[in-house]
């Protein structure tokens, strides 16, 4: 069996300055950009968690609450929710800080799925994660609900059915 690892250990902070390059017309942080970053910091966290390379499997639903403006830091913290055979689902946040006052905006979140693979690129076996507070053992319950849901959505996409607490069937 693979080692456990408690949630702390995949606890990842990456932050970087939303630049003139990052930004629109109107001086906002593309939207793209913000994913990248989502996928980025994610990737930390879930390699911090397999101790191995991981690719991206699927991102859930993104909502940008709040604009990042040029000059603002763009604050990303990300760990894993619950892992899986190979796979694991990650949850990052990410903040807008305003250096000149200290004052810090959570503008959007996402759940990022990636798998871990071997050497070879194939998918390689995970131990579990260990939540240990409050906080961790609701995300990890939640985790299992959602993994669900989307291993559903995979085979409805694929013309296939799963039957399930979610499907109705």
């Amino acid at each position: 069996m693979i080692e456990p690892r408690p949630v702390r250990d995949s606890v990842t902070e990456y932050s970087e300055f939303a630049l003139p390059n990052d930004a629109n017309p109107l001086g906002h942080i593309l939207g793209g950009k913000v994913m990248h970053l989502v996928d980025i910091a994610g990737a930390m966290a879930a390699m911090r968690h397999a101790r191995r390379p991981v690719v991206t499997a699927s991102i859930d639903q993104m909502t940008f609450l709040h604009p990042v403006h040029i000059g603002q830091l763009v604050i990303l913290r990300s760990s894993v929710n619950r892992a899986f055979r190979t796979s694991m689902e990650v949850g990052v946040k990410v903040f807008m800080e305003d250096l000149t006052t200290g004052a810090q905006k959570h503008t959007s979140s996402a759940y990022v799925t990636f798998v871990a693979v071997d050497k070879d690129g194939r998918p390689a076996e995970l131990g579990p994660v260990i939540p240990e507070t409050g906080d961790e053992k609701r995300r990890y319950e939640e985790a299992g609900r959602r993994r669900q849901y989307r291993l559903e959505q995979r085979d409805r996409a694929r013309g296939g059915t799963r039957a399930g607490p979610l499907s109705g069937a």
